[in-house]
């Protein structure tokens, strides 16, 4: 049975860690909340952490003259650099995190749609940027699961999210082990759902596991880290997915019946058109799997990236 992993994600401390907004609330999420079962959370607060208190007078991104600010109205502070310095400081004790989960629009936190104010006086426009601790985060941590609680009530998002923090942190648990042994078989477990996300990087981390060039493996699975993280940087095509099943169908099809093959071709072009979750047919192909003793396609990571349980997890939107 494998290790039961744990991904370390860190969490923005307002969204029902502590009281630590601005107006001295917090902001509990359900998905957050759910999620804490499965994963070790280490919080943050970047507003907190700089010294701004609680409660506190908002701060907002001003970009004026060219330049972004971290701005206070109320005092007048300019708080960017103290963020820069935070964000420097916090990373460099951040080497084993798989992901990050941050609070959505804030002028610290956000990675997407965040506010900024064109300049610092009242009733001036605004257009949409990230927040400055937001975006130190996506710089420094490119390979890494980065989402906005937000975002994550859309099942395909969400999905995406959580299949890419339990993928890196199985990957973490190769590195500490350090043998080619456990990223040839970490790579052949992950081929059929890299294949789903894109067939060039699976090409590509297929060339750095056969190691031709005999790097060292600190230098080789770093070199593989980087590449496992551009190719899951995006969520899947449904199309990818749907020429992933075939390919693994493909390993018993000529054990099928004319019906079953149609029957299977059905449920692919429902899930391709938005009818069905991937569940129904990643789960009827499995049985197939099963059926027709197929162990090398029922060892993939792809019929269960992460743990079952937190595909329980409703949507209030897609």
């Amino acid at each position: 049975m494998e290790k039961v992993i744990r991904p370390k994600v860190v969490v923005s401390r307002c969204l029902g860690f502590d009281t630590c907004r601005y107006n001295g609330q917090t902001l509990p999420d359900k998905f957050v909340d759910a999620l804490g079962e499965f994963v070790e959370y280490r919080t943050v607060c970047p507003e907190v952490e700089i010294g701004l208190g609680v409660p506190r007078d908002p701060i907002r991104l001003v970009l004026e003259r060219g330049e972004m600010f971290l701005y206070q109205p109320a005092t007048g502070k300019e708080c960017k650099q103290d963020m820069l310095d935070y964000s420097d400081n916090l990373f460099k004790d951040l080497s084993d995190v798989d992901g990050f989960l941050l609070k959505g629009r804030s002028p610290s936190c956000g990675i997407k749609d965040v506010k900024v104010y064109l300049g610092k006086e009242k009733a001036v426009g605004s257009i949409k940027g990230v927040g400055i601790f937001g975006e130190q985060v996506l710089q420094h941590f490119p390979g890494l699961a980065v989402e906005e609680e937000g975002r994550l009530t859309n099942y395909r998002i969400r999905e995406h999210f959580l299949t890419k923090i339990y993928m890196l942190a199985r990957l973490r648990e190769v590195e500490k082990k350090a043998t080619m042994k456990d990223l040839v078989k970490f790579h052949e477990r992950s081929k059929f759902l890299l294949m789903t996300y894109s067939q060039k990087e699976l090409k590509l981390l297929g060339r750095i596991v056969a190691n031709t060039e005999k790097k060292p493996f600190k230098e080789m699975v770093s070199d593989y880290r980087a590449h496992f993280g551009e190719a899951l940087a995006n969520p899947p095509k449904p199309t990818n997915i749907v020429n992933t099943l075939m390919h693994m169908q493909g390993y018993f099809s000529d054990k099928l019946t004319a019906k079953e093959k149609t029957f299977l071709t059905e449920n692919y072009g429902k899930y391709r058109d938005g009818k069905l979750h991937i569940g129904v047919p990643i789960n009827l192909l499995r049985g197939y799997a099963i059926k027709y003793e197929q162990e090398y396609l029922l060892d993939q990571y792809l019929w269960e990236p992460f743990p079952e349980e937190l595909m329980n997890i409703s949507d209030t939107g897609k």
